[in-house]
């Protein structure tokens, strides 16, 4: 029994280290990107690494600040542990980003301020730039319950997100992870 409730434990552990929330919920169009990933949820379900599919007519950027191959520094606390990390660039992108709050349709607390999904990443999204306040249904499975699930834009950027491959201070190998922004970035 003890030695089933301290791998309970460990399990737990490991999972909720996934996704370190942040109430920040202040961010806007004008913010350079640097609040937290989400709030209001646990992120255990969060997928750090992924296929490295795309989304069906995303673009590749022409001129990226990163060229893919390269390294940079990560500035950004979507996930425990990925501020500071050094990354390389597996993937450069053109579009919209966005910052969503939704309830998962496997559910469960409404998350905030989800940082990020692109605007390939929305149902019927159309061309134009989503403004906040816009209702939208989210085709993403960057966590779990997130595919299918009704969503309201709390921002959007339009700049290039990069697909990235870091190595988490527990020594987890996280591979195309999606999205970073440029301004998430340093050299």
């Amino acid at each position: 029994m003890k030695k089933q409730l301290a791998v309970l434990a460990i399990i737990s552990a490991i999972a909720l280290s996934g996704c370190a929330g942040n109430s920040d919920s202040a961010f806007n169009s004008s913010n350079n990107g640097q609040s937290g990933h989400s709030s209001g949820a646990d992120h255990s379900g969060m997928n750090h690494s992924g296929s490295g599919e795309v989304p069906e007519g995303l673009q590749e950027a022409a001129n990226p600040k990163f060229k893919v191959g390269s390294e940079a520094t990560i500035a950004a606390d979507h996930m425990e542990g990925m501020n500071g990390a050094k990354a390389t660039i597996a993937g450069a992108y053109s579009t919209i980003v966005y910052t969503v709050s939704y309830t998962p349709t496997t559910g469960g607390e409404k998350v905030t301020d989800h940082k990020w999904v692109i605007h390939e990443e929305i149902k019927d999204a159309g061309d134009a730039l989503l403004e906040p306040g816009t209702a939208v249904v989210l085709q993403a499975d960057h966590m779990e319950g997130m595919d299918g699930a009704e969503a309201v834009i709390d921002s959007a950027e339009q700049t290039v997100v990069y697909m990235v491959d870091y190595k988490a201070p527990n020594g987890e190998q996280v591979t195309n992870h999606k999205w970073v922004t440029e301004s998430e970035l340093i050299s």
